[in-house]
């Protein structure tokens, strides 16, 4: 299995050049980073950590933009692949965003996937007029769109949510930007993933993870995909060998592991560590 690394951005702490770096040379394959545009005060979603309106800690309120992120982090690198974790596609414009994306891609040389999640913070998708009921919808139209431009040489799309008539987009990315969503695992989202996606991003609360790519498995094949899906696994607590041995049996591809958010010089030495661990360098 490859080994990704997840930075949550802040407006305080590492750079996420700087990280990206120092991840590509102890020989982490990926490098990730999250989205929020904003966080309501007045909120009535539930997080999926705290189970109410309270979050964790303060860092969703100073998230950084996760595409110019990522830029500063394709300059300061050169092979390290470039993602999300994730970020939420239904809070941008859709074109816009597909220009965002296939620029970074054609800058970078090739490097982006995205991985995406449907939003669990209802009234922050609220404020980008985004119907909480209807968000799936919307992402399946957003991502259709976007792989309209990014593959058709005059591309259309007619949506409900989103519609345009031929036009003209470039650049076009390098390769298939593999699309990875992030979400608690159950029927309707492998259902989703099996029909619209490449792979899974598991949550920090995911339990019994060997059950849920079993049953991801099992919708992928009963949608007719050929090959396996992308799954990739957040570690949010110490794994036992014998899960990481069970994964990568299952034939999950990648492990992404997290940093403090802290100084430059403690994440650093965080990362050291976690290097030394998994035996990279």
């Amino acid at each position: 299995m490859r080994n990704g690394l997840v930075l949550f951005t802040s407006d305080r702490g590492i750079r996420p050049a700087t990280l990206a770096a120092a991840a590509e040379e102890r020989g982490f394959d990926t490098f990730y980073v999250p989205e929020h545009t904003h966080i309501p005060v007045k909120r009535e979603a539930a997080h999926p950590c705290t189970g109410d309106e309270t979050l964790p800690d303060d860092r969703y309120l100073r998230t950084l933009d996760p595409w110019i992120s990522l830029a500063t982090a394709a300059q300061a690198t050169s092979r390290i692949r470039l993602s999300t974790a994730v970020a939420l596609p239904v809070e941008s414009d859709p074109i816009t965003l597909a220009k965002q994306v296939a620029t970074l891609d054609h800058l970078s040389g090739g490097r982006v996937d995205l991985g995406a999640g449907f939003g669990w913070n209802t009234d922050e998708l609220a404020d980008h007029h985004v119907p909480a009921a209807r968000r799936r919808t919307v992402l399946k139209e957003y991502v259709g769109a976007m792989r309209a431009l990014w593959t058709q040489e005059e591309a259309s799309y007619d949506g409900e949510f989103v519609s345009f008539g031929p036009s003209w987009a470039y650049p076009k990315p390098a390769a298939h930007i593999p699309l990875i969503i992030g979400a608690g695992g159950g029927p309707k989202t492998f259902r989703w993933i099996a029909e619209n996606a490449d792979g899974w991003m598991t949550t920090p609360t995911q339990a019994d993870i060997s059950a849920q790519i079993e049953a991801l498995k099992k919708a992928w094949a009963d949608a007719g995909r050929d090959g396996r899906p992308d799954i990739r696994i957040l570690i949010a607590f110490r794994p036992d060998p014998g899960d990481l041995m069970a994964w990568a049996e299952q034939g999950a591809t990648e492990l992404i592991w997290g940093v403090p958010d802290r100084s430059e010089d403690e994440v650093l030495a965080s990362l050291d560590r976690l290097a030394g661990r998994l035996g990279l360098g």
